[in-house]
C-alpha cells in the first residue's frame, strides 16, 4: 500500500540496447518522485531552506521489464520516520499499476546546509511526511 502516487513519463533515452529502461532509470524515477513530492507537496526548500537531506542508502529489486514510450506508476510511502532521518519505500509499477516493475528504498538523513551536520527535521516537512507514514505497508519494498 502506497499513500502517494505519481505517473512519470519514460523517455527514448531510458530505454537500453535490450530495449528496455536501463536500470540505472529505476533509481532516477524513484529519486525524482521523492523529491518532487518533498518540493511541491511538504514545502522543501532546495535553494534557502536551512535543511537538506542527503541520500545516505539506496536499493532496489528489478521485478519486471517496462520500455518507452508506456509511463510508470510510482507509489511512495515512507516505511520510518526518525528525528533526523526518513526512509521512503516506493513501487514502479506498469500503466496498469498492479504489475510490479521494481521495489526499492532510499534513506535520507536531514542535515544543516551550513555545517552538514544532522539536524531534525524541519516541522512543516515532518507534518507532510507523517501523512505518508504507512504502519503496515502489506508489500515490503
Amino acid at each position: 500500500m502506497y499513500a502517494h502516487w505519481e505517473t512519470v513519463p519514460t523517455r527514448w533515452k531510458d530505454n537500453d540496447v535490450y530495449g528496455h529502461m536501463n536500470n540505472a532509470v529505476h533509481y532516477s524515477l524513484m529519486d525524482t518522485v521523492i523529491n518532487t513530492w518533498l518540493i511541491r507537496t511538504a514545502g522543501l526548500d532546495i535553494h534557502e531552506g536551512e535543511a537538506i537531506g542527503l541520500c545516505v542508502e539506496s536499493h532496489c529489486v528489478y521485478r519486471s521489464s517496462i520500455s518507452f514510450p508506456e509511463p510508470v506508476r510510482a507509489g511512495l510511502r515512507i516505511g520510518r520516520l526518525g528525528r533526523s532521518s526518513v526512509r521512503y519505500e516506493l513501487g514502479l509499477f506498469r500503466e496498469d499499476g498492479r504489475t510490479l516493475v521494481a521495489e526499492g528504498h532510499f534513506v535520507h538523513v536531514f542535515v544543516d546546509r551550513e555545517t552538514r551536520r544532522p539536524t531534525e527535521i524541519p516541522a512543516p516537512l515532518r507534518t507532510a511526511m507523517e501523512k505518508l507514514v504507512i504502519t503496515d505497508p502489506g508489500t515490503p519494498a
